[in-house]
């Protein structure tokens, strides 16, 4: 007997918990604090739905409490309680409410469905080529995302560096499987297929960005392999005087800036072992001209100025250093391992050296 009264008393802990734990949300990742006019739609409709499926828990408890209490079988009765089958009036209540409820749900969300999907913006393009509108190419890769400002000329991967209140649209596809691009504080996530591109814009208001030190954090929502999980991207959102600073930082990267040697000899070295080791791959140029199918891996301008290593990992030269000496450790199924052969550990350090000094920012 004690012991079941002990389980009974360890699931209703465990349960009381799970319902206080599932209030928990942290601003740069839920979708219960939306930091834009997207996520705020959504989060609109989402508590329109939750309103609408309480009230009629309510409801249907109360009419069920009614019925039990006062058409209780009083005892001694043995007779029939009156029948209401085939009542034209019952009928014709419980088929309308369902109706009407689902009117109600249904007008917002199909004027909101239109709302987001209206990227007409992007059409609209000037002389030159360039839109007004802010437009980001977005390509999901295994396991990393690579980012595209093609107004500004600008490749960049794992970071993605926005502006505050204002519109920004996506081009998303994939480049090996489908995955889902989703930065669950901003809005909806939307597929990024191999065989055609999607499209969807965000917004980040500036004060719930400020909430969330401006930084917000992406994910992959499609399983896509063993290191699904592992997929993330972090989102910087800036004023736009800070996010022309950027831009204008970031197009200063050009090929000579790339080229020319450190001045720490370390990192100098570090340069040669990425030259001979990383360079077919990576790219430390913000204008990467190579066509889709040769950028196999992150491009690495501004890596020093990232958030995270690899998206996952903290950004500091040990987790660097470990990353690069096994990348299947942390990432299983990645296309980096074994690609450029052993590093000594000198090697490991200068080459650590070289890409945490590459800041847009010097």
């Amino acid at each position: 007997m004690k012991q079941k009264l002990t389980k009974w008393r360890l699931f209703t802990v465990v349960g009381l918990m799970a319902l206080v734990l599932s209030g928990c949300g942290e601003p740069f990742l839920s979708t219960l604090i939306p930091a834009g006019e997207a996520g705020q739609t959504a989060y609109d409709l989402m508590m329109l739905s939750t309103w609408i499926m309480v009230g009629v828990v309510i409801v249907v408890s109360i009419l069920f409490a009614v019925a039990v209490i006062k058409f209780r079988r009083k005892k001694g009765d043995t007779s029939i309680p009156k029948q209401v089958e085939g009542s034209h009036i019952l009928e014709i209540v419980w088929t309308v409410i369902p109706i009407l409820l689902l009117i109600i749900l249904a007008i917002p969300t199909v004027i909101a469905t239109f709302d987001l999907a209206d990227t007409k913006a992007m059409d609209k393009k000037n002389e030159d080529g360039t839109t007004d509108a802010l437009v980001i190419n977005v390509r999901a890769n295994l396991y990393w995302w690579e980012f595209e400002y093609p107004n500004q000329k600008i490749m960049t991967s794992q970071d993605l560096v926005v502006p505050t209140d204002q519109k920004v649209y996506f081009n998303v596809k994939a480049s090996d499987v489908k995955h889902s691009f989703w930065i669950p504080a901003a809005g909806g996530k939307i597929d990024t297929n191999v065989e055609n591109v999607n499209q969807i814009w965000l917004e980040f208001d500036n004060e719930k960005a400020a909430d969330a030190d401006n930084l917000f954090y992406g994910k992959c929502a499609e399983l896509c392999g063993p290191s699904h999980a592992l997929m993330d991207f972090k989102v910087q959102a800036l004023p736009q005087d800070e996010f022309d600073q950027w831009v204008a930082s970031m197009q200063a990267i050009d090929a000579a800036a790339a080229e020319a040697a450190p001045t720490d000899p370390t990192a100098a070295a570090g340069q040669e072992v990425f030259n001979q080791k990383c360079l077919s791959c990576h790219a430390v140029t913000t204008a990467d001209a190579r066509p889709e199918p040769a950028r196999t891996a992150p491009n690495l301008a501004g890596f020093g100025d990232r958030e995270m290593v690899a998206g996952i990992l903290e950004h500091n030269e040990e987790e660097l250093k470990n990353w690069i000496e096994d990348p299947e450790q942390y990432k299983p199924g990645n296309k980096m391992t074994g690609t450029y052969g052993e590093l000594s550990d000198e090697e490991l350090d200068q080459l650590a050296a070289y890409l945490m000094g590459l800041k847009v920012e010097q």
